[in-house]
């Protein structure tokens, strides 16, 4: 939402039903609309330029790194040697970025279900630009549910980078038990499965991220809940990590270390060892809701939200 006052324009998004934020306005770069959304490219005081969708940001140029790192090299450094890549919505190009950094990769299969959006993002999001290009990448326009549904091919590590599991939003059924039982089935031998997990703050973390942890280690072989804070979200984000083996175990520090050193070209800037050891050490009332939190995303409550 934009509004202005004597000295600035100003956007305002609400954190949560009871506290909304404000952030200047310099400019309105770009927009669009598709029939899924609008879409906007704005500079901003704080955050230099962002992308919103619906009002809301998506990512901002001056911390999206934060949280595509979080969300991609924890997963993808545990697995031993990934080189196939499904990655549901990520549609502005930054997943698919940090994927394409590690040098075992071979495919990259990305499906968003908005083709505006994503060509938008191609057009004005430079950033992503070498990504969008590389040979490596498939990108397909269609639902992501539909698309494992339909296709033959496994894969070695699965990203979700799709819209939060709001109640009767379009992206609920990717996030329940069912769907989940289903990704059992495309994943290769040992393979992870990492999805962004909603806000993940002290007042945010009992609305969606507890519940994706819950839903997940009823499927998973053992699940490793993360979170990082995003500086233009105002809050902690969520991550969860799925292992399909049951052995799998938390890298050490040195470890990360070592593989980001081995496996990943260029230089990250926001993980290294230190940092993953902080994402994956949540505080003690986080972990208290996770150890208690009874609640899944089910695919037979679906209907009675819509």
């Amino acid at each position: 939402m934009f509004r202005a006052t004597e000295n600035f324009r100003w956007c305002e998004e609400f954190t949560t039903d009871e506290l909304k934020v404000m952030y200047s306005l310099k400019r309105i770069l770009a927009s669009g609309k598709s029939k899924f959304q609008n879409f906007d490219l704005v500079e901003t005081g704080p955050f230099g330029r962002i992308l919103q969708l619906d009002g809301k940001i998506q990512s901002a140029e001056f911390d999206e790194h934060v949280y595509h790192e979080s969300l991609v090299h924890p997963a993808m450094l545990h697995h031993p040697n990934p080189k196939t890549v499904f990655v549901g919505g990520g549609g502005e190009g930054a997943t698919v970025r940090e994927v394409l950094r590690h040098k075992t990769v071979e495919r990259v299969v990305m499906v968003d279900i908005d083709q505006e959006v994503v060509e938008f993002c191609k057009e004005h999001l430079p950033a992503n630009r070498e990504a969008f290009a590389d040979p490596r990448l498939e990108i397909v326009y269609d639902d992501a549910k539909g698309w494992l549904e339909r296709s033959n091919e496994k894969f070695d590590v699965i990203i979700g980078d799709l819209a939060d599991p709001l109640d009767g939003g379009p992206c609920y059924m990717l996030y329940t038990r069912t769907f989940y039982e289903f990704l059992l089935t495309k994943i290769n031998d040992g393979g992870i499965f990492v999805t962004q997990s909603t806000a993940c703050g002290a007042l945010t973390h009992k609305e969606g991220f507890s519940r994706v942890y819950n839903t997940m280690r009823q499927v998973f072989a053992s699940v490793v809940p993360c979170r990082c804070f995003v500086d233009s979200f105002i809050d902690c984000w969520g991550f969860n990590i799925g292992f399909t083996n049951k052995d799998a175990t938390k890298l050490s520090p040195e470890e990360i270390e070592k593989r980001i050193a081995e496996r990943v070209t260029g230089e990250l800037k926001y993980l290294d060892g230190e940092a993953y050891l902080g994402i994956i050490s949540l505080p003690k009332d986080i972990r208290a809701t996770l150890a208690s939190e009874k609640r899944l995303f089910r695919e037979e409550d679906a209907d009675s939200l819509e």
